[in-house]
């Protein structure tokens, strides 16, 4: 799908951001309820793309609820949805939502289909930090991922002695390569300058070692706060997720992250929160979650967790715009 539908989806509801409201502190019952929404065991198919995402979201989940048992399979899309159809599990994240044909097919199972965007996930760009490149346009962009900029010299001069440019993605079937192809290049073939490293940590670490490479990733995996610290315990995550503050992100030090050109401006962005939400930020997407299992169950309460609050609420701590969580405006550099 074109990432603007259902970013503008949200934009025409006037983006009904809520603000966390002061939660306090929760208390949870620890007491088993049979066949509860809070007790047993469900399965979900994710994206692979969302794996930190969605693992940062089972985990609390479980630190909360302790008799509450999500079994992740982190899988390319089109097995996710797959999976759903053939009710291996009962819930999945995707890029996408069901088109009508599975909805129709699920309906004729006797199952009903809950479903929506969670968040909108930006597509970062990143080379190493002895590249002297700070800033690319999607037409450059276009241009190297369909192979006819395939040395960093045609980029400007100062950047002879990089050599060949190296693009790097997270595996050949991902959301993120099929993403790239039908958005931005129509369809268009890839050039022998791609390659597949086979995970999103692969991709990180390719371009931590090699000058010539720009690596395509979900935000996600870059975010980092302002002290460059990794992600905080799962304690430390279920109390972040009930208060009412933000906790302000930026990158992961390591590497750098490009700004991209806002088509039809002379405006360039890079992915933080503030300009996802504004839509400034080019290379955006939406994330869905699907569930066929009825309230009451394991699975519709992981559900009613990710897309609540709390969930929300940890989506912002991963550096992506969750669907129901305004983000602070911070002073960026």
């Amino acid at each position: 799908m074109k990432l603007t539908t259902a970013f503008k989806s949200l934009t025409a509801l006037g983006m009904a951001i809520l603000v966390v409201a002061a939660a306090g502190c929760t208390k949870y019952s620890k007491t088993p309820q049979a066949g509860s929404a809070t007790n047993g065991i469900t399965k979900l198919a994710c994206d692979v793309t969302f794996e930190n995402i969605m693992q940062q979201e089972i985990e609390v989940f479980e630190y909360i609820y302790p008799h509450a048992d999500v079994l992740p399979y982190y899988l390319d899309e089109k097995s996710c949805i797959d999976s759903l159809l053939e009710q291996k599990v009962n819930s999945a994240v995707t890029t996408r939502p069901l088109n009508e044909a599975e909805k129709k097919y699920l309906k004729s199972k006797k199952k009903t289909v809950y479903e929506r965007i969670i968040a909108i996930d930006a597509i970062a760009l990143v080379v190493n930090n002895d590249n002297p490149i700070d800033r690319i346009d999607l037409k450059d962009l276009n241009d190297i991922l369909t192979g006819k900029l395939q040395t960093w010299d045609q980029m400007g001069p100062g950047m002879k002695d990089l050599g060949s440019i190296d693009v790097v993605f997270d595996d050949e079937s991902s959301s993120t390569v099929s993403f790239m192809r039908d958005s931005l290049m129509n369809g268009v073939a890839f050039g022998s300058n791609v390659y597949a490293q086979g995970s999103n940590e692969a991709v990180y670490e390719a371009v931590k070692k090699k000058k010539n490479a720009i690596g395509v990733l979900g935000v996600s995996w870059l975010s980092a706060d302002l002290d460059g610290k990794p992600a905080s315990s799962i304690e430390e995550l279920a109390k972040a997720s009930e208060r009412s503050d933000t906790t302000v992100l930026d990158f992961k030090p390591d590497i750098k992250v490009l700004k991209v050109q806002q088509p039809g401006t002379p405006m360039y962005w890079k992915p933080y929160q503030q300009y996802i939400y504004e839509g400034k930020y080019p290379l955006l997407r939406a994330i869905y979650m699907v569930t066929t299992s009825v309230p009451g169950t394991p699975a519709h309460g992981f559900y009613s967790f990710v897309t609540g609050v709390q969930g929300q609420k940890l989506i912002l701590l991963t550096g992506i715009l969750p669907s129901q969580v305004h983000p602070r405006k911070v002073q960026l550099l």
